[in-house]
């Protein structure tokens, strides 16, 4: 037997409201990171980061790469590209391999995947 009750009704527009803001937030945040990036190396629209150990040190290698190829950028670039990357997403874990795609704001595990006609990825696992 339906017994029928007054729920609350929660108002639908203040909700839109917030979140058109959170999405210009976010859209003002990619825009300042792509830009701050073009500053420090013209062209960069990809950052790729790989932790590494050399002689017992630690450290992270990072690739800059336009839409169509590397970016030409010296050591300082490297690193800045890399600090400014650091503090946007402080909750990243920099000890895996990441991207950054500027265009659409996304980090991501950047792992290395086998090509498919060597019949790594299977079911039961890595041979």
């Amino acid at each position: 037997m339906n017994n029928s009750q007054v729920t609350r009704r929660i108002p639908r527009a203040p909700l839109a409201i917030k979140g058109a803001h959170a999405a210009r937030k976010r859209t003002q945040f990619v825009r300042v990171i792509a830009r701050q990036l073009d500053e420090i190396a013209p062209g960069t629209v990809r950052v790729r980061t790989v932790p590494v150990t050399r002689d017992g040190h630690r450290g992270t290698h990072v690739s800059l790469d336009s839409a169509t190829g590397p970016v030409e950028a010296d050591r300082d670039a490297h690193r800045y590209a890399l600090g400014l990357l650091t503090r946007a997403f402080p909750s990243a874990d920099w000890s895996r391999p990441r991207v950054y795609d500027a265009r659409t704001g996304v980090l991501a595990v950047d792992e290395p995947t086998a090509p498919a006609a060597l019949g790594l990825d299977t079911k039961g696992g890595a041979r």
